[in-house]
This record gives C-alpha cells, structure tokens and sequence, in this order.
C-alpha cells in the first residue's frame, strides 16, 4: 500500500474515529446529570479535538492532494472527487462555525452548572444544538468515505 493512502487512512480514522467517539461520550455523560462529568467530558470532547481531529484534517488534506496530484484526478467538472470536496468543505465550515462555539459554550455553562448543582437550560441548549449538528458533522464524513471507496461517478 502507498505511503499516501496509509497517511489518508490514518487521517480518516483520526477524524472520524474522533468525532464518533466524542459523541458517545458526551451523550453518556449527559445521560448521567451529573455536571462535574458533563463539564470534565466536554473539555475533553474538546482537547480531543485539537488531538485528534485537526491532525486527522491535516492527514487527509495533504494527502488527497498529493494522491490527485500524482494520479491526475480532476478537479474540473462534477464528480465523485469534487462532490467529496465540497461535503468535506460544508464539515469544515460546520466543525468551524458552530462546533467549537457550541462547544466553548457547553464547557462554560457546565462550568456553572458546577457551581450550581444543576443542569442549567443555557446548557441544554447548547447541548441539544450539537447533537443536531452532530448528525450533519457524522452523515457528512460517513457519505465522503463511500464517495472515496466507491468513485461511484
């Protein structure tokens, strides 16, 4: 197998795995109402994310474009390749634009439900609004991986 794809693969297994992961943990920990595990869990969710996710991004980044490069795929026109770019892209903007400020917002208002005892509605919120764009960030990834198997047009 070629370094390239090893380094792809290995980057895919990062981001997904990561996001996955992530997931159930965060679920389990909401499911415990306990707010020193829900604030712990969505630091953690989030570190996981500068460990795992953003070098997983690097890997496939870098390496898809050097396996195009070296293959000669084209960018031009719509295929398997640029409708795989364009999902990667709206994953991208999604992680960027309203993961890390949700986020940033479940750990400060789990730091507060701390201090409280409770589990405040601002927490809530903010909770429920990354399970939905949970399921994008999670479909999206999971359509380019057949996209990249399959090269289906």
């Amino acid at each position: 197998m070629n370094v390239w794809l090893t380094l792809h693969l290995v980057g895919v297994l990062f981001m997904v795995g990561n996001v996955i992961t992530a997931a159930f943990w965060k679920i389990r920990a909401d499911l415990t109402g306990k707010p020193s595990i829900i604030h712990h869990t969505v630091r953690n969710v989030m570190i996981a994310d500068y460990a795992f996710t953003i070098p997983g991004l690097v890997l496939i980044i870098t390496s898809g474009a050097v396996m195009a490069g070296n293959n000669g795929v084209s960018l031009l026109g719509f295929n398997w390749l640029t409708l795989s770019l364009i999902l990667f892209a709206m994953t991208g903007l999604i992680w960027l634009a309203i993961f890390i400020p949700l986020q940033n917002r479940m750990i400060r208002h789990s730091h507060e439900c701390m201090k409280t005892g409770a589990i405040t509605t601002e927490y809530r919120l903010a909770s429920r609004q990354w399970a939905i764009y949970g399921v994008a960030a999670t479909l999206l990834p999971i359509v380019i991986l057949y996209l990249m198997v399959m090269k289906g047009f």
